[in-house]
């Protein structure tokens, strides 16, 4: 239901008016950082267009249809996401055929494309087809982080609706209300997800905190230990990485991005308290006390450039090179600065 969904007023309002006014377009162009309600969203759309007692463009929450979308059992609601590393166009061939006949409970069949902007050429051309003409009675929501990533011609043929990052405030409120989480976790959590309130939810529900306290001893143990300690500590968390990646272990996300993650905060709190800048705009509020005393420690030249440092070992990663050599190399490299 609309109701349930966090922030997102523009887009909600939009929704629930097109819904009342029974203009509803065939297909939905839905943009914003994962995280944000996109899906949810589609679902809420589904119930208020499938609901048998719908009120103001709001679902009721309680008819069979309503339920049935609740406990993901409903049988016109499609989610298309990509096989590998791309939909591919079989897989859109496969949604023309379904799309060919009439929705099971004959309402409103809705088809999520997940990360519509991973659709190969030939995928979305095929998608393109099925927007110019459109089976009466489905309803088409690709989702996609802009609309640049996707071709013109798909975004022409679709309704925009824009999702904004959640609000800090709204976010630190929610995930105490409601993930009963002490206000500093919750700050930590809002800020390092930066909007993402299903990212921070992933973390909150993993062992987000406890990874994270382990990484960032680790960057403040750097000055005291030998270059071959060093150069262990960059191989044991590459080997956890390699161990996840064969499904040996689960982990909130990948340790390798999320512990470059966690360190670029440290040295951006370095370097807000460098400064001059409030507490109030830590990333790591719960372990001010402790930033506090290294701030003193860095020269704004050697914050700068371990921040650098990080942000290349993050563009090396994304190249897919040797993730034990990068990681060697950051932590020597942040090693040097720190002294």
């Amino acid at each position: 239901m609309f109701s349930q969904i966090v922030n997102q007023e523009k887009a909600k309002r939009f929704l629930k008016r097109v819904i009342a006014g029974q203009r509803i377009p065939h297909a939905y162009l839905f943009t914003g950082i994962p995280g944000v309600g996109k899906t949810t969203t589609a679902l809420a759309l589904a119930s208020a267009l499938n609901c048998r007692k719908p009120v103001g463009g709001e679902a009721c929450g309680q008819c069979p249809s309503c339920k049935q979308i609740r406990s993901g059992s409903f049988p016109d609601f499609l989610l298309i996401k990509p096989d590998g590393q791309n939909i591919k166009i079989g897989q859109i061939r496969e949604l023309n055929r379904a799309l060919s006949f009439a929705p099971v409970l004959g309402g409103y069949r809705v088809c999520v494309i997940h990360q519509a902007e991973t659709m190969t050429e030939e995928a979305a051309n095929s998608l393109l087809k099925i927007l110019e003409e459109p089976p009466p009675a489905n309803i088409l929501v690709l989702k996609a982080v802009e609309p640049l990533d996707l071709l013109p011609t798909l975004v022409s043929r679709c309704q925009t609706v824009s999702f904004q990052p959640i609000p800090f405030q709204d976010m630190t409120r929610w995930l105490m209300e409601e993930r009963a989480l002490d206000e500093d976790s919750a700050m930590v959590l809002a800020r390092i997800s930066g909007g993402s309130l299903g990212r921070a939810i992933k973390m909150c529900e993993g062992n987000f905190f406890e990874k994270r306290q382990d990484w960032l001893l680790k960057l403040m143990e750097l000055p005291g230990v030998s270059n071959e300690k060093v150069v262990e500590m960059a191989l044991e968390l590459a080997d956890k990485e390699r161990k996840k990646s064969s499904g040996i272990s689960e982990s909130w996300e990948a340790d390798i991005p999320a512990a470059l993650e966690i360190w670029e905060s440290w040295y951006r709190d370095l370097l807000v308290l460098m400064t001059g800048g409030p507490t109030h705009l830590l990333i790591n509020v719960d372990f001010s006390n402790k930033l506090k005393n290294f701030s003193s420690q860095f020269k704004m030249n050697g914050l700068i450039e371990s921040l650098l440092a990080i942000e290349q070992a993050q563009r090396d990663l994304r190249r897919m090179r040797n993730a034990s050599l990068v990681l060697e190399h950051t932590l020597l490299c942040l090693k040097r600065l720190h002294e």
